[in-house]
């Protein structure tokens, strides 16, 4: 970015936020006691629009009235997409301001998510935020901070805990949860994540060892789309659909599909406050820009239970999740006995707010929001800091640090290219 584009974005930013002090008001705030009428419909800002971003502009009760990219390209394939015309960004600190905007959702790669939720919170807007929640877990733990500080509401963008059918389970969550709280399984628990049990952790996101590089497309801010990442020559396999290959954006399979699987097992296994106290990687030494593949990680918890993610395909005929006392395998097959009468006398899970909307209008937590998101995006962070390191890591659960490992807490706080800061 040139330094009188900065100086310039600055200069917005500053008026912006002083104009906010007397003109951004969040409209919950303005329905007394935190509540909007039904018929008051929410308005979306969208950071991101590349396929992810698009792919939300109809969510039901919402209108999208705000879009940012730093690709010219991806806004105008947005607007005419969009059934009304929305006010373009390509700034999202000026998007986050707009006082039209109630919710703003953030589709960018993940090494945005932090400072632009953070961002949106002090603004006091609330977050819709794609997974994986954070990066690193600094600014996962930054970003509770700033949501308890300024009560907004945000969702994270994997459902599979309170609705849907889970994967190769082929049941929703809460009848796994079920099980595993009628204690008929026993306990400690192993649950072992594989193709063998319906799980897909998607190798083909890796990266590109010697990436040519290339000159950069006249549509694109490329200094910008970086942001805080560290300066690397522009590389068409670096950004936009490929990004996830590469440490400095993602983590491969891992950080994409990661917190889809591994969030409904720290809700059904009761861990949603809690981290485990072991990491241990079976991978290939990994390269210091692209992400690799990885044959096993594995993920203890201090009363036992284990978390295996089997990459390279080898637990043939595991089940999904086991117990002392029995197993259920994929399709939620059991070698209980009669499984659906014994379960059917037991209660149902707590009910979860599964409609953001909801949460916005009432201020009550979305079933999936920055508390326990935090703690899933810290399982999948744990993995990835493992398998970046390529050995075992001990993590203190109470401290949220690793035990005597230097290099595996410059994990946790990563340093940003200025002027970016969390």
């Amino acid at each position: 970015m040139t330094s009188n584009k900065l100086i310039r974005r600055d200069f917005i930013k500053k008026a912006l936020v002083s104009a906010a002090a007397f003109a951004i008001v969040p409209r919950h705030v303005l329905g007394g006691n935190g509540y909007l009428a039904p018929s008051d419909q929410l308005t979306k800002g969208v950071i991101g629009v590349g396929s992810m971003g698009r792919g939300h502009f109809d969510y039901a009760g919402t209108r999208t009235v705000a879009i940012c990219d730093v690709d010219k390209r991806h806004l105008a394939i947005a607007q005419k997409q969009l059934k009304e015309r929305a006010t373009e960004y390509d700034d999202f600190r000026e998007l986050i301001q707009d006082p039209q905007v109630d919710i703003v959702h953030i589709a960018t790669p993940p090494h945005w998510h932090g400072i632009m939720a953070v961002e949106a919170a002090r603004s006091g807007k609330d977050i819709w935020c794609e997974k994986p929640m954070t990066r690193t877990i600094g600014e996962g733990k930054r970003l509770k901070e700033a949501v308890a500080q300024h009560g907004n509401m945000l969702r994270l963008n994997t459902w599979f805990r309170y609705d849907l059918n889970f994967y190769g389970m082929q049941v929703p969550v809460k009848k796994i949860k079920k099980l595993v709280d009628s204690e008929m399984l026993g306990w400690p628990l192993k649950v072992t994540i594989s193709k063998h049990t319906g799980f897909d952790w998607k190798f083909y996101w890796v990266g590109n060892e010697h990436l040519p590089e290339e000159k950069v497309p006249e549509e694109l801010d490329y200094d910008m789309w970086l942001g805080p990442a560290p300066y690397k020559p522009y590389s068409t396999h670096r950004v936009h659909t490929t990004f996830r290959g590469y440490w400095d954006y993602d983590g491969g399979g891992l950080g994409d599909m990661g917190q889809h699987y591994l969030d409904p097992v720290q809700y059904f296994l009761g861990k949603d406050n809690e981290s485990p106290v072991k990491v241990e990687v079976d991978a290939p030494q990994q390269h210091f820009d692209a992400v690799g593949t990885w044959r096993k990680i594995t993920y203890t918890y201090a009363d036992g239970c284990q978390i295996v993610l089997d990459g390279a395909g080898t637990e043939v005929g595991k089940p999904y999740l086991e117990g002392p006392n029995g197993k259920l395998f994929k399709g939620f097959v059991s070698d209980i006995p009669d499984l659906d009468r014994k379960l059917s006398q037991f209660p149902d899970p707590a009910p979860q707010i599964d409609d953001f909307l909801v949460s916005c209008r009432t201020r009550q937590k979305f079933a999936l929001n920055e508390e326990n998101g935090y703690f899933s995006s810290t399982l999948v962070n744990l993995g990835l800091a493992a398998l970046r390191l390529n050995r075992t890591l001990h993590f203190d659960s109470e401290k949220q640090e690793f035990v005597n490992d230097a290099a595996a807490n410059r994990l946790i706080n990563q340093p940003m290219r200025g002027p970016w800061t969390i």
